[in-house]
């Protein structure tokens, strides 16, 4: 850290010393009636260096070296305008530019490409299945921009997941074969990112962001699009990755810090052939990080090339992978034994229990392999202006084996050392995917539609066994004891015999969707949307092949409605949805009737803004999701504990607040408050009727980050980040007979400073600045990183 500081003073002195060399090129940017053009990139091609226009059409590149250059205006949507430039020495340079479109086409340009705002993400073309504005769209979500990512020196999907509203992670990622990164909590539901690009894409380790263009946190219930394998009740986390690009370009970047943490990345990009029709980019990474406590390691490479082809200005193609291998220590994660009672363990919150925060009770030779595969492709025909088809596919494996040691908290401050290890687990996802989009009028009304067909396989081969090695006191924190629960001694445990717990299933779901977002008026919007499901199980097996459970096949539909009325045009909506969810139930009830999908079925209404010139956007949204069809065993004065009813209840409700602003020039600010009732009001067990359950996260969280950085002068690509997040007391553990277990609230401070330049970027984080000791889980507790400082080091090409 030193060495980097010393760096960045010694560069700042240098460049006060050479700022007299430098000129500034400027000018006006203008459309073919008149009006000015705002947010159009200018830059120098080839060279990284680059700005903005403002509202007046005004842009500005200060610092360019003398020399001759190609300057190019761009606008997403529009073709670029080139023109040759020469500077000289201490010289300002005015060139100014006419683009082809008007100012109303312009505005439909700048739609999403508003960057004064560089945080808020105006438009998806994944959350519809169609291109469709915020505001538009009677669904809320919320967008986390590389933008963002890089300002907080965010390397992984669960650094920059801290920024959506009403996310919480529960779990770090386990590395599981079949798993799907790290376990989150979103309204009340447990869900993991198991979507990119709007489809399968299984990473069964902590996810790397070095392939991240954005993160989208879609919320609700959203099956009918989506399916219900691959999203749950509170809904979806969708990874959307990095595309090739028309010129040479990238960057390479090296970070360290604390607890050995050692980083190195490379995003490169280039064009195949003159004619630019064949564009390829790779992002690669390599990222090593130890434990805040005495023993654990993280270890892992992904690698993710991109090869796009453009056949035709009809046809296009677009092949990607991510190539994940890792090795690691498995995150300490406390659980209750079977109905322990609170009373018995003697402490009822995390933070009096007699465990050593910084101990990891387990050897550094306990780790586990996993490696995940996921191969894309995508064709897209445009039949017309009005119609487009696409056609995707994925391909996702993973594999897992080796040990993952956890810990019963027992009375009397003994720890129950255990271990639950994969053998050589591995999973498959295909999925086949066939959208037609079409945007056409009917009387005079535009509708934006879409159609698709969707198939989804499942080959699960996943092996686990489980044992438990010893106990041992809390106290005891050194020597031979300690470190006993080791890869040898657990291996010798193992070798006197275990029971397998066999995972082996295949599954086929067949499906269909159909979506429309009809305008009654301009300002006033409908959508509908139907998907039927055909779902089939295929039955699951033991070790030996032999069958375990018979097949099943079930049938669902699942509908979603929702209204836009804009009080202002592109500014200020009005929203409500329905939303639907579902998940395929196996088995029979009490009277050996075929079980039904459990269902979840939400109501939402609320605001959503892009204000002052989208200096301002928002989402301000209230829901109830009620989940009905719970299987819950049936009493009906037998005691068979077999049997089975289905007819649970659980309703989730609460409000969401999410504002991402600008107010002035260089300021950026993003903000979240949520708040989550969860009840299970039909539970058939008194125990926890009316009870919050224990999965169900905080009630209370909130997220903020403010960012600054200069304005125009010699130190322009300064910057300071502050924020953090906040959450409330965590009832993990809660039922009349056991009593209520609670991981204390937290509040979590970070900060990052950098210095932006066009050619490199410097970059130092503090990540939970008051070393704050906080707790996360659900049914368990998982204790969380201490204070962390990374630098980091990124030149630009």
């Amino acid at each position: 850290m030193y060495k980097l500081l010393l760096s960045l003073n010694l560069l700042f002195f240098s460049m006060t010393l050479s700022a007299q060399q430098f000129s500034t090129v400027k000018g006006k940017i203008t459309t073919s009636d008149g009006q000015a053009a705002a947010y159009i990139s200018v830059g120098l091609k080839n060279k990284g260096q680059g700005n903005l226009s403002d509202q007046s059409g005004n842009y500005s590149i200060p610092r360019v070296k003398p020399g001759s250059y190609v300057l190019r205006a761009t606008a997403v949507g529009s073709n670029p305008i080139e023109k040759t430039i020469k500077v000289l020495p201490g010289e300002d340079l005015t060139v100014d530019f006419i683009i082809t479109e008007n100012s109303g086409q312009l505005k439909e340009i700048n739609i999403n490409s508003n960057k004064t705002n560089k945080y808020a993400t105006k438009k998806s073309t994944y959350v519809s299945k169609m291109p469709l504005r915020n505001l538009e769209n009677p669904q809320v979500y919320s967008s986390i921009s590389k933008e963002l990512m890089a300002d907080q020196l965010s390397f992984s999907i669960d650094d920059a997941t801290r920024n959506a509203p009403g996310l919480q992670k529960m779990w770090e990622a386990t590395g599981r074969g079949g798993d799907g990164g790290s376990y989150y909590n979103l309204r009340g539901f447990i869900t993991q990112s198991k979507l990119r690009n709007g489809i399968a894409g299984n990473v069964t380790s902590r996810i790397d962001a070095a392939n991240l263009e954005r993160i989208e946190v879609i919320k609700g219930p959203s099956a009918t699009l989506f399916g219900s394998t691959l999203t749950s009740y509170g809904g979806l986390i969708n990874r959307v990755t990095k595309k090739p690009y028309d010129q040479i370009g990238g960057e390479i970047t090296y970070a360290a810090g604390s607890y050995d943490f050692n980083r190195l990345s490379v995003d490169f990009n280039t064009p195949l052939d003159t004619a630019k029709t064949t564009l390829f980019r790779v992002n690669a990474a390599y990222n090593y990080e130890g434990s805040f406590q005495d023993r654990g390691f993280d270890k892992s490479f992904v690698l993710a090339p991109s090869l796009s082809y453009k056949a035709s200005d009809r046809l296009s193609f677009l092949f990607d992978a991510e190539i994940y291998s890792g090795k690691n220590t498995g995150k300490q994660i406390f659980f209750f034994p079977w109905q322990q009672s609170v009373a018995a363990l003697g402490v009822d919150r995390a933070d009096k229990l007699n465990v050593d925060y910084k101990k990891s009770y387990f050897s550094d030779d306990l780790t586990q392999q996993s490696r995940s595969t996921n191969l894309f492709g995508s064709m897209e025909y445009k039949f017309s202006d009005s119609w487009t088809s696409q056609t995707n596919i994925t391909n996702t494996n993973s594999y897992s084996n080796g040990f993952s040691p956890y810990f019963y908290l027992m009375p009397g401050n003994i720890l129950s050392r255990e271990d639950q290890s994969t053998r050589n687990s591995k999973m498959n996802v295909l999925e086949i995917q066939q959208n037609f989009n079409a945007d056409f009028n009917i009387g005079g009304h535009r509708n934006r539609f879409v159609v698709g067909l969707d198939f989804l396989r499942i080959n699960s081969d996943q092996h686990f066994l489980s044992k438990k090695y010893d106990e041992i006191s809390t106290g005891i924190t050194s020597g031979p004891v300690y470190d006993s629960f080791n890869r040898n001694n657990m291996e010798a445990t193992y070798a006197l015999g275990f029971t397998p717990y066999p995972d082996i299933y295949k599954t086929n779901t067949y499906s269909a969707y159909v979506s429309d977002v009809f305008n009654i008026t301009d300002q006033f919007m409908a959508l509908a949307a139907i998907r039927v499901d055909r779902f089939e199980h295929k039955g699951s097996f033991n070790d030996k092949g032999e069958k375990a459970s018979d097949p099943y096949k079930q049938t669902q539909f699942s509908p979603k409605f929702g209204l836009v009325y804009q009080l202002l045009k592109d500014q200020l909506s009005l929203f409500a949805n329905y939303q639907n969810g579902f998940n395929n139930v196996p088995g029979t009830n009490f009277e050996s009737k075929a079980l039904k999908p459990e269902e979840a079925n939400q109501i939402e209404g609320g605001i959503k803004m892009d204000l002052f010139n989208g200096k301002l956007s928002g989402t301000l949204s209230y829901y109830d999701i009620k989940v009905k069809d719970i299987v819950r065993p049936y009493r009906g004065g037998t005691d068979n504990a077999n049997l089975k009813i289905q007819d649970g209840t659980q309703e989730n409700k609460g409000f969401e607040l999410e504002l991402v602003a600008s107010p002035a020039k260089g300021l950026n600010i993003i903000a979240g408050f949520s708040y989550n009732d969860s009840k299970l009001t039909k539970a058939g067990d008194p125990d926890v009727e009316g009870l919050r359950p224990g999965t169900a996260a905080s009630p209370y969280a909130a997220n903020l980050w403010i960012n600054y950085h200069l304005p125009d002068n010699f130190l322009k690509g300064l910057g300071f980040g502050f924020g953090g997040n906040y959450a409330s007391d965590n009832k993990v553990l809660n039922s009349k007979s056991a009593g209520a277990f609670i991981l204390p609230a937290f509040t979590v401070l970070n900060a990052s400073t950098f210095y932006d330049h066009p050619k490199f970027r410097i970059g130092l984080k503090v990540d939970n600045i008051t070393d704050k000791k906080y707790w996360v889980g659900y049914t368990t507790v998982n204790p969380q990183r201490l204070r962390s400082v990374v630098g980091s080091l990124t030149y630009k090409f």
